[in-house]
């Protein structure tokens, strides 16, 4: 899986009680692709074994700065990235002052690949000015640093001090070990899931998106480099990590959200599912009226990417739009393209099977300015979503 396939992870545990996790993180690495290293501090021992990190890497784990002569320079040497996970308050002390006292801190000092930092400990050692300052030395290395989050600790207390879980971890490790991350310093803007029009306080209009295809690209995009904000309608699919998030609810306020959001951007991508249709809300819960029904008188919605068009092109800004379609896509998505716009535009089938809408993967004919066909094969959306960023790349010659 991009960006993990075929790179080398090297995984340093240190002793904090949320040591187990790291179990956890290292099959995900493994699940994504990558071979991983294991090294264990003395005190990482005395919370997990060597035993389960050998069980599920295959590899032997280090331990002793004495065990293979110059394991700590081959084993920073031979990573594409670093995990420090969890790191205590002492191990991120010993990295700040430049510490070499053991395989651990000696790997650390040594390697000059990414290296991502993973902070664990109660909270008053987490807030104290020492391990701030040190931690801030850490960022100033260049080294990136993944939380603490806040919530219950071992001790009984709640507050920041928390190990991420490893899908921020997971994440951030994507950003550090990318090797096309060619969206630095780029705004990238994209849209994702449904709208809501009201009808009355309960009940609303919608449609059947999940909004994965739109979170894959923001993930994608944001793991490329690019500064990311995500404007996402309401859903329960979980949300990427990495890109800001602003989330709004009807068709109305992601139009402010995008007129917000594109006076600086680069890149749109527009893939939200945006409602057609609106009415007046009702102040109070309709009733049923006997055996008559209910009617409803609908107008139209506001065109979000017609009210954005001046707006994107004075500034230049590249748009990947989406056509759901049940019939004549090509002719539809051509004329879209044209009419809202755009330099490309993603066309798929509602009526495909495991196409569309609520599920995982999607099968996608991408139409550029000249009304050229590319097609993308049926494929998970996360694949889709780097197929899609390639294309833009090789568009606006990043």
């Amino acid at each position: 899986m991009r960006p993990f396939d075929g790179r080398r992870v090297l995984l340093v545990v240190s002793g904090g009680i949320a040591a187990y996790k790291s179990a956890f993180l290292c099959r995900r690495l493994l699940e994504a692709g990558a071979s991983a290293d294991v090294i264990l501090t003395e005190s990482a021992e005395r919370f997990i074994g060597a035993v389960t990190f050998e069980g599920i890497t295959g590899r032997p784990v280090h331990r002793n700065l004495w065990d293979t002569p110059m394991a700590h320079l081959e084993l920073g040497k031979a990573a594409d990235a670093i995990v420090v996970a969890p790191a205590t308050a002492n191990l991120i002390s010993e990295m700040a002052a430049g510490g070499a006292k053991d395989l651990a801190t000696a790997t650390l000092l040594a390697a000059s690949c990414p290296v991502v930092v993973c902070p664990a400990m109660n909270t008053r050692m987490w807030e104290h000015p020492a391990t701030q300052r040190n931690v801030a030395r850490l960022v100033e290395f260049g080294h990136t640093v993944v939380g603490p989050d806040s919530g219950p600790l071992a001790e009984g207390e709640t507050g920041p001090g928390r190990l991420s879980e490893p899908e921020a971890i997971m994440a951030a490790m994507g950003r550090v070990i990318e090797p096309n991350a060619r969206f630095g310093g780029l705004k990238i803007v994209a849209t994702a899931g449904p709208t809501r029009a009201p009808l009355d306080p309960i009940r609303f209009l919608s449609n059947r998106s999940s909004g994965r295809m739109g979170y894959a690209l923001a993930a994608a995009a944001w793991r490329r480099g690019g500064e990311v904000t995500l404007i996402s309608g309401p859903g329960s699919t979980p949300r990427p990590i990495g890109p800001r998030l602003v989330e709004v609810e009807t068709a109305r306020e992601m139009l402010e959200a995008l007129e917000t959001e594109l006076s600086d951007a680069h890149i749109l991508l527009m893939a939200a599912a945006v409602g057609d249709f609106e009415t007046d809300p009702q102040t109070s819960k309709i009733k049923k009226d006997g055996a008559s029904g209910l009617e409803l008188a609908l107008r139209n919605g506001p065109d979000l990417l017609g009210e954005t068009r001046e707006l994107r092109r004075q500034r230049g800004i590249f748009t990947l739009g989406f056509a759901l379609e049940t019939e004549n896509a090509l002719d539809h998505g051509r004329e879209k393209l044209a009419r809202k716009g755009m330099q490309l535009i993603a066309v798929n089938m509602a009526n495909e099977a495991e196409a569309g809408l609520e599920v995982e993967t999607n099968r996608i004919s991408l139409i550029d300015e000249t009304g050229a066909v590319e097609e993308f094969s049926l494929a998970h959306k996360t694949e889709l979503a780097d197929r899609l960023l390639d294309r833009i790349e090789s568009s606006i010659g990043t």
